[in-house]
């Protein structure tokens, strides 16, 4: 389990060609997107912490922002596991000493991949070696594989390590998979394949104060547009200023008021005090149901009640599982 409170050496970014890059220059360098930082993310991170500890060297990710996917197929929507900052964040927790993040542009996506190996791998960061996931592509039109990299390491004198598909239980341990469990709300699932479980980062907003008319005051929080999980009630852990809190949330639409924009509304176990403006992390335990209309509020309030004991029993089972941000 990754756990963030567990560092204990700095993590340095740096962007594109910014003089900075030469704090992590002469790494051995993971080369991926690392949406999630899963666990078969974890295997190339893994991978590349183990070549370059008898070497010496620093251990970095060599990422992109915004997601290719964003830059190619801007009219489709992307539902991201971790952003920008979340990203980092677990890149840190997995032991890196640094990561370069390059801006994906209309300029990186026309660099060749021998462009990309010799301009970047090479004249930028001087790197010692590299680790690559079986199936990550770069360069334009997608055309450096592996096998390109690691034959290129051979001629220019670096060794390049090409981690193997994981799986769990027949299943791929993939973003796509994971973004396939969140959208079916099966956070339980979804854990398994990430290594912990997921979670979001927001600021919590003022909302309509409905829930503490009905007794169940909630932190309101707006998450990104394209967020595919799936609408419903899910028992939740929330740290704040690195405290973990029970709780119970809804994300969805609130059918039985207003059907508006989608919202995680997250009411707190045991807990009195002014979240407005704060940014917190809800790690997502387990599913409750799907996102229900009432006839009336007192049936809503029932089924709240409800709710509430289902996710304790939850939370219970779960025992420590704070997610990788909180606790």
């Amino acid at each position: 389990m990754t756990d963030l409170h567990r560092l204990t050496k700095p993590f340095v970014v740096v962007r594109d060609d910014a003089p900075s890059v030469d704090a992590v220059a002469g790494a051995v360098v993971a080369i991926g997107n690392f949406d999630g930082v899963h666990r078969g993310h974890r295997a190339v991170i893994a991978a590349a912490l183990a070549l370059a500890a008898p070497l010496g060297r620093q251990a970095i990710a060599l990422t992109f922002e915004p997601h290719p996917r964003r830059y190619f197929r801007p009219d489709l929507p992307l539902f991201r596991l971790t952003d920008e900052a979340a990203k980092l964040r677990l890149l840190a927790a997995a032991g890196l000493d640094g990561a370069l993040v390059m801006t994906f542009d209309a300029s990186l996506a026309s660099l060749s991949a021998e462009d990309f190996i010799i301009r970047i791998l090479v004249d930028r960061l001087r790197i010692a070696g590299a680790t690559i996931g079986f199936d990550f592509h770069y360069g334009r039109a997608r055309g450096g594989s592996p096998a390109l990299l690691s034959a290129a390491g051979a001629r220019l004198g670096f060794p390049v390590e090409i981690v193997a598909p994981l799986e769990d239980e027949g299943r791929a341990v993939s973003s796509s998979e994971i973004r396939q469990a969140l959208a079916a709300g099966q956070v339980v699932e979804a854990a398994e394949l990430l290594g912990h479980p997921w979670f979001v980062t927001a600021t919590v907003i003022h909302g309509d104060e409905r829930g503490r008319d009905l007794g169940y005051p909630t932190a309101n929080l707006r998450l990104d547009p394209d967020c595919g999980l799936k609408h419903g009630i899910y028992a939740v852990r929330v740290g704040i200023g690195g405290r973990a809190h029970d709780g119970v949330s809804s994300f969805g639409r609130r059918p039985t008021f207003d059907n508006g924009a989608p919202l995680l509304e997250v009411h707190l176990f045991d807990f009195s005090g002014d979240l407005y403006d704060a940014v917190i992390d809800v790690v997502f335990i387990g599913w409750i149901r799907a996102e229900l209309k009432f006839a009336s509020s007192d049936d809503l309030i029932r089924r709240m009640d409800e709710d509430s004991r289902l996710a304790r029993l939850a939370l219970a089972r779960a025992g420590n599982a704070f997610g990788p941000l909180c606790g």
